[in-house]
């Protein structure tokens, strides 16, 4: 099974069993986020996590193995995002990511924000004009060494 044939088969189990991404990360006791990421593709679970999500998706073995296997990461179809929510996010880092950068810059000096020792909170907030929605990102300050 390829790893596009396991997200496949995960997006068609989820909706079969009317299960949410909250669901599925409270199974294995990480955040929503993390666990999405990795159901997507992007993340590598545990034996132990692989099986209690292969069990709830009820995925073949070749699945649940396949979670377990480290990712080629940030594979979007595309350079430029097709899909207009994540196009949006590029849209973001084209407009504000230099502008991240000289903030991040002045305030630690030069280096960079950590995807690696990351965390995310995406949550919905109430706002009388519509709905926004609410992400939190906290990335480890990763300093450029001399040497």
């Amino acid at each position: 099974m390829t790893r596009d044939e396991v997200t496949a088969a995960i997006l068609e189990a989820k909706l079969a069993k009317g299960l949410k991404w909250a669901d599925l990360a409270t199974a294995v006791g990480h955040s929503k986020e993390w666990v999405t990421a990795g159901l997507l593709g992007q993340m590598t679970f545990t034996q132990a996590d692989a099986e209690k999500l292969g069990a709830l998706l009820e995925l073949p073995a070749a699945a649940v193995a396949q979670l377990q296997v480290v990712p080629y990461k940030g594979s979007l179809p595309s350079a430029v995002p097709t899909d207009p929510l994540v196009y949006r996010f590029y849209e973001l880092i084209s407009i504000y990511g230099t502008t991240f950068k000289a903030l991040i810059h002045e305030e630690f000096g030069d280096g960079i924000m950590s995807a690696i020792d990351f965390s995310m909170d995406l949550q919905r907030e109430p706002d009388p004009k519509g709905d926004r929605v609410r992400i939190v990102m906290s990335g480890k300050f990763l300093p450029y060494k001399t040497y």
